[in-house]
């Protein structure tokens, strides 16, 4: 089982500058809901913002530790825009 800081510290691993909220779905580890803002989607369809958060829980994935991962991404203008 994967715990949300693990998931979180692998996705910060990925995009240093990120900042990342994980919400455990099912409470059993391996169904997530993730926020992730970061300067590196800026520019970037939000298909290549996510492959980067996948990039960086790749290994997660594959070996089933994480079987489900909804994401929401955002520049951190995005963000701002959507908290006001």
């Amino acid at each position: 089982m994967i715990t949300p800081d693990q998931v979180s510290t692998m996705i910060k691993a990925g995009l240093p500058d990120a900042d990342v909220q994980v919400q455990d779905l099912t409470g059993g580890g391996d169904h997530y809901q993730v926020v992730v803002v970061s300067s590196q989607f800026a520019g970037r369809s939000l298909v290549q913002q996510h492959q980067l958060v996948y990039g960086a829980v790749r290994e997660a994935m594959s070996s089933e530790a994480i079987h489900a991962l909804a994401l929401k991404t955002y520049t951190p203008e995005d963000w701002a825009a959507q908290s006001a």
